[in-house]
């Protein structure tokens, strides 16, 4: 009697969206299983190859549709990285622009009902931010050697503060990959699982799915702004790693 009260009623899991499963049936998910996840990686590198690759590749002088927003975006991460980074920073732009590019376009075909939301998986966005701590670590002590260290040494503190702010600097730059990571997955994953607590409120009463599809509205709207400012912040942050590690004093 219990188990038929437990039941009854809809069952509400808006989290199940973000469920990672197999393309092939079977249960086991090993690092080499295609999966969700994989499929929907892949669809957002078809999408880029078609809009920088094939959508650009007549390179008109009065440029199409496709070339217009292939040029938009080319010279809006262009102009990031040099106004951030600098100039030395541009050779690293063609990075910058992969990062960028991907997580625009896995967002936002996250947002297609019935897709998947790659960005919203920590197991992504984590190697993204840990590609990017490695390497901007990696580029700085290559271009100033042990000088890189002046990095997390405050010479503008008095002395007597300048270890403390040195632990505090060193605590900081190794929880970059952390808060890098968890910002997109995290912004994503709420916006998709609270459309999904509005959609099941549709449902529910003639009353309530007015108010629900507004909310349903609103939030997808939000979620179209959230998709290209979490790509902006993650792309700008790299930036900003990338100018600590090209110029690291102080």
């Amino acid at each position: 009697m219990s188990a038929d009260v437990e039941t009854a009623g809809p069952q509400f899991h808006p989290m199940e969206q973000f469920t990672v499963e197999p393309l092939f049936g079977g249960h086991a998910i090993n690092w080499y299983t295609p999966t969700n996840v994989t499929l929907w990686m892949g669809f957002a590198v078809l999408a880029i190859i078609l809009l920088l690759v094939i959508g650009t590749r007549r390179r008109a002088i009065i440029p199409n549709r496709t070339q217009s927003v292939a040029e938009l975006a080319y010279g809006f991460v262009y102009s990031m990285v040099e106004d951030v980074a600098g100039k030395d920073g541009l050779k690293y732009f063609p990075y910058i622009m992969t990062l960028f590019i991907f997580i625009v376009f896995s967002n936002f075909l996250g947002l297609i009902p019935m897709s998947f939301s790659t960005t919203s998986h920590i197991a992504v966005t984590v190697i993204m931010a840990l590609a990017v701590f490695i390497s901007v670590t990696a580029i700085g002590f290559y271009k100033h050697g042990i000088g890189f260290l002046g990095l997390f040494w405050v010479s503008s503190a008095p002395l007597a503060l300048r270890p403390v702010l040195a632990v505090i600097e060193v605590i900081s730059y190794f929880v970059r990959p952390v808060s890098h990571s968890i910002r997109l997955a995290g912004n994503v994953m709420a916006g998709h699982a609270v459309i999904e607590v509005f959609a099941v409120f549709v449902g529910m009463s003639l009353f309530i799915a007015p108010l629900a599809l507004v909310g349903i509205v609103g939030m997808f709207a939000m979620d179209v702004l959230v998709a290209f400012i979490q790509a902006y912040v993650f792309t700008i942050l790299t930036c900003v790693y990338l100018k600590d590690a090209l110029h690291p004093a102080h």
